[in-house]
């Protein structure tokens, strides 16, 4: 199994960017989808979840501003990303956990792709 991120960059303050994470292999399920993000000499935090049901939950500073959402057959999250400001500069990970072909828990990180906001 393996996670391929794409979208980021640089983007002024108070703009937009989408990200988006696809599960390569052959999987049992999905169970959980996840955003995470880290800046320099910060701990890697939580933005966004969204679970096999639909359930999503929001860090409290994004809340409004960023949005997860999935297509489930093509194995993809997204995150959408408005009104970006400096703070949220940090590089950003993909987390996606499931079961595999043999029923096995697995859990898989994407390479992080970078989201610069200038101010």
């Amino acid at each position: 199994v393996q996670l391929v991120e794409s979208g980021g960059g640089l983007v002024q303050a108070g703009g937009s960017l989408e990200l988006s994470c696809t599960t390569l292999g052959s999987i049992f399920s999905i169970n959980a989808q996840a955003w995470y993000r880290q800046a320099p000499g910060k701990q890697r935090e939580m933005v966004a979840q969204v679970t096999s049901g639909g359930s999503t939950d929001y860090l409290d500073s994004v809340k409004g501003r960023f949005t997860i959402s999935r297509d489930y057959d093509k194995k993809t999250v997204y995150l959408q990303l408005k009104s970006l400001k400096p703070e949220d500069t940090a590089v950003y990970y993909c987390n996606v956990k499931g079961y595999n072909l043999n029923r096995a828990v697995f859990e898989e990180w994407g390479q992080g792709t970078q989201v610069t906001v200038s101010s």
